[in-house]
C-alpha cells in the first residue's frame, strides 16, 4: 500500500428462511439438505453478505441496488455470478479486494467439510489467493429463528484498496 492508496472496509449481512423444493447453496456450493433457502436468486446468504461487504467498502450501496429482486434478469441467478459482477464493479473503479471474512449461522446441516470448496469458489470468483478468504460456521445455540432451524444467516467483512 503506497501513500496514495487507501484501504477501505465494509460489512455485509444476509438472511433467508428455509423453504421446501429449493437447493441449498452456501458459498457457491450445493449442500445436500432437504430444504434450500427462499429467495429471488439462489438465495446464497454467504455470497450475498460478501457482495454487500464489498459494495459497502467501495461506498457503492448494496446488493439490492445493483441486482434488484424485482428484476426478472436476476430470477434464480447463481450468486457466484453476482459476486463476479461485484468484483468487476470494484475493479472498474480502481479497487482491489484485499481479503474477505464470512461467518455462516445455521443449526443444520453441518457445513465444515464444504468450507474448503467454498473458499476455492469464492477466491476464483474474486481472483484472489485462498488465504485471502476466510469462511467460518457456527450455530445460534438453539435460540431464535436461526436456532429453531427456520433459516440461515451470514455476516461478512471485506477490505479493499484503491486510490479513491
Amino acid at each position: 500500500m503506497n501513500a496514495q492508496t487507501h484501504r477501505r472496509f465494509g460489512i455485509g449481512y444476509d438472511v433467508h428462511r428455509f423453504s421446501a423444493n429449493r437447493k441449498l447453496m452456501l458459498g457457491g456450493v450445493r449442500i445436500p439438505h432437504p430444504r434450500g433457502l427462499e429467495g429471488h436468486s439462489d438465495a446464497d446468504v454467504v455470497l450475498h453478505a460478501i457482495c454487500d461487504a464489498l459494495l459497502g467498502a467501495a461506498a457503492l450501496g448494496d446488493i439490492g441496488t445493483h441486482f434488484p429482486n424485482t428484476s426478472r434478469t436476476y430470477k434464480n441467478i447463481a450468486s457466484l455470478e453476482l459476486l463476479k459482477r461485484v468484483a468487476k464493479k470494484l475493479a472498474f473503479r480502481g479497487y482491489t479486494v484485499v481479503n474477505v471474512d464470512a461467518m455462516v449461522i445455521l443449526e443444520t446441516p453441518k457445513i465444515a467439510k464444504y468450507i474448503p470448496t467454498m473458499v476455492k469458489k469464492i477466491s476464483a470468483a474474486l481472483k484472489l489467493k485462498r488465504n485471502q478468504i476466510s469462511i467460518k460456521a457456527t450455530t445460534n445455540e438453539g435460540l431464535g429463528f436461526l436456532g429453531r432451524g427456520e433459516g440461515c444467516a451470514a455476516f461478512a467483512v471485506a477490505s479493499i484498496e484503491g486510490s479513491q
